[in-house]
């Protein structure tokens, strides 16, 4: 019932995105001293998005001026540079994207609750 409400079904990607990034920054994190291990790590959310979600600007007036589609980015991609074993991860940048990811979780969590509120203001309920 409740995926028909892109808002929810949005909310639901962007968790569900926060989760994948933070299992590609663990494996990262534990492959630190893996000779020639290749950091990897996912595209943001809103480059990423784009399938699915109607991420165009909505012309309600016909004076609004009308926006084109985001476009969708590479999902995996390499980060950092090589140290001379050949690994490419640095704790610091991965400690840099966990807070990241924690962000854009709450984020998620945000919307998500605000949604659910707006459906209960909906039918009557606080």
């Amino acid at each position: 019932m409740f995926d028909n409400f892109d808002t929810i079904r949005m909310a639901r990607n962007m968790g569900a995105h926060a989760m994948m990034r933070q299992s590609l920054v663990a494996q990262n994190v534990a492959n630190a001293d893996t000779p020639g291990y290749q950091a990897r790590d996912l595209g943001k959310f809103t480059d990423t998005a784009g399938s699915g979600f109607d991420l165009a600007m909505r012309a309600t007036d016909a004076r609004h001026f009308s926006g084109g589609a985001m476009a969708a980015a590479p999902i995996l991609t390499e980060t950092g540079g090589r140290s001379p074993n050949g690994n490419t991860v640095s704790l610091e940048d991965e400690m840099m994207r966990a807070a990241d990811i924690s962000r854009e979780h709450n984020l998620s969590l945000t919307v998500y609750k605000s949604a659910l509120g707006l459906l209960r203001a909906g039918l009557g309920r606080r």
